[in-house]
């Protein structure tokens, strides 16, 4: 399996399609495996690149705690050991604040910019829905049922009810890719670390004049789509699409759609 020694880790890494790069970088405890619906679509366009972050899937896991300025400069490393001096970069919820931070520390890395359901961290960013952090707090039953609670509850209404086949898919997949808890935690330091007014990205963003997409799922309960036009007004060349049918996890919902806004952004 392809991987790379980059900023004093192994990174494993897939590439797929040819084309202009688009690196996807994934959210708190997923691995490359969160792409794996929308890749197919844009491999018809691109050269999709996906990777597992520091502390999940195939990457090493070294102790924590991490920050998001770490995980940005792993994948700036990515970049160099592939070749790649200038892609299209989207982040989805903890790869966005990634994305942040790369684009903030390394403007000439990246041509355009998708943050998905994703904020600036501090304290005006709009938090979990009190409905999401009740289901994603609870730890009664087997880590099996609370998993597919919190999918639940991250996704559009009803979609378990439409698509049983794909939730059944992704309780499969963490089955046999269970994240280890040390990792785990490794990881959700990154959110945690971006509470301060002072740590958080809002007022630096003002400086990324990169053309940046904010992508959002109507239903998201997990980061609430008001942190669009939040994200919006702070970034001087954005623009925001909020998706219909869809919650937090739009990748693994409505791929078609969500690759379909992705590439009328990316060739305009």
């Amino acid at each position: 399996m392809p991987h790379v020694n980059a900023n004093g880790i192994d990174i494993y890494y897939e590439i797929h399609g040819a084309g202009d790069p688009l690196v996807l970088i994934s959210g708190l405890g997923y691995d490359h495996w969160q792409w794996h619906r929308m890749i197919p679509g844009l491999a018809k366009y691109y050269r999709v690149i996906v990777f597992d972050n520091r502390g999940v899937g195939e990457t090493d896991k070294p102790a924590g705690p991490y920050t998001a300025q770490m995980l940005a400069d792993d994948t700036a490393g990515l970049f160099a050991a592939l070749k790649v001096k200038r892609a299209a970069v989207l982040g989805h919820s903890m790869g966005g604040f990634i994305a942040q931070a790369l684009v903030l520390s390394k403007p000439e890395m990246v041509s355009q910019l998708i943050l998905a359901a994703t904020n600036f961290g501090g304290p005006r960013a709009i938090p979990v829905t009190a409905e999401a952090m009740a289901v994603l707090s609870d730890v009664t039953g087997d880590p099996m049922a609370r998993l597919k609670r919190g999918i639940l509850i991250s996704c559009a209404p009803s979609f378990g009810e439409r698509h049983p086949e794909i939730v059944e898919e992704w309780l499969n997949y963490r089955a046999q890719h269970p994240i280890l808890p040390a990792p785990y935690q490794a990881q959700l330091a990154i959110g945690l670390s971006l509470i301060a007014e002072e740590a958080s990205f809002e007022h630096k963003l003002k400086n990324v004049q990169t053309p940046t997409l904010i992508l959002f799922g109507e239903h998201d309960k997990a980061v609430p789509p008001g942190n669009a036009a939040l994200l919006a007004k702070q970034i001087p060349n954005s623009a925001i699409r909020i998706l219909p049918n869809a919650g937090h996890f739009f990748p693994f919902e409505i791929p078609d759609e969500a690759n379909q806004a992705i590439v009328e952004f990316l060739k305009t």
